[in-house]
């Protein structure tokens, strides 16, 4: 069997700066794109359904020119409109009073009347109020706050000290920053899914960290061999996980499974920021620790 061949870096020909360059330059970057979408839609990316509520409906591919046909159907224009090519179904969600609603019914009932008068099969329908999207967002936020905390506290009692503390926190920070970025940028609704996925990095970025840390503060041999043994088992289970999320995200995009394809992307792109800040960032920050400010 193949063995994955991990080259060994010179770490003796780059400055401390000169490592923090890229990571810090990308994360400057990844935080400009959210601050600037947070200015002008007032949330750090484009919100799903189950954050800001509306109504979801699939109905059967209706033939024909379907894009045509689903907007002539609809007094309102569909937020999003999914196709997915496994069984010819198209998924529409409508933002939360997208549609004028007569006394005494609601939004999905109205957008139900309207896809049958359309000829429309209808195969499912559901919808979320406000009030719960906006509970969902404040246990989201809280579920990653909660992350952070618990990796912070577990990381500090494991050193002992506040230094690799502060490369494992920048380092998983940057991790989550960088894709939540690139999902502006592509378009991709933080939902449930995809919070899911930046908690999944959050682990993954823990997780190659501590090895690092512990190789380097722990274990025996000086820093580049330390770095070097801790690189090759670290960058072997990077790659084989962002070998694995791209498969996925392929198999996820060619049968039509959005949410899917959306992890995915996500994971692939935190996996290999994870790389870049685990052996830019971090390695440069615990450089400077071990030498305590001694110039590399």
């Amino acid at each position: 069997m193949a063995q994955l061949s991990v080259p060994t870096v010179d770490y003796t020909q780059y400055s401390n700066r000169q490592l923090v360059a890229v990571p810090l330059a990308l994360l400057a970057v990844a935080l400009l794109v959210i601050g600037g979408w947070y200015l002008f839609t007032g949330a750090p990316a484009n919100l799903g359904l189950e954050f800001v509520g509306g109504s979801e409906i699939r109905i059967d591919d209706p033939g024909g020119n379907a894009a045509q046909q689903i907007e002539t159907a609809f007094s309102a224009e569909p937020s999003s409109v999914r196709q997915i090519a496994a069984d010819g179904t198209y998924i529409l969600t409508f933002s939360e009073g997208a549609v004028e609603t007569p006394d005494g019914s609601n939004q999905l009932s109205v957008l139900e009347q309207q896809a049958e008068a359309a000829g429309f099969s209808i195969q499912a329908s559901s919808s979320v109020s406000p009030s719960f999207g906006a509970n969902t967002q404040t246990i989201a936020l809280g579920g990653v706050l909660v992350a952070f905390l618990g990796m912070s506290v577990l990381v500090f009692v494991m050193f002992r000290s506040i230094a690799p503390s502060i490369a494992v926190i920048a380092s998983a920070f940057s991790d989550v920053m960088l894709p939540l970025a690139m999902m502006n940028l592509l378009g991709i609704n933080l939902s449930l899914g995809t919070v899911a996925a930046l908690l999944m990095l959050i682990g993954y970025s823990v997780d190659s960290d501590i090895l690092l840390n512990n190789s380097i503060l722990r274990e025996s041999g000086d820093f580049y061999e330390s770095t070097s043994r801790a690189m090759r088992t670290g960058v072997t289970m990077t790659l084989t996980s962002i070998a694995a999320m791209a498969v996925m995200t392929v198999a996820a995009y060619l049968f039509g499974i959005q949410i899917m394809t959306a992890i995915g992307i996500v994971l692939v792109v935190g996996l290999l920021a994870d790389l870049m800040n685990t052996y830019l960032l971090n390695v440069s920050l615990l450089r400077w620790y071990v030498n305590r400010g001694v110039k590399a």
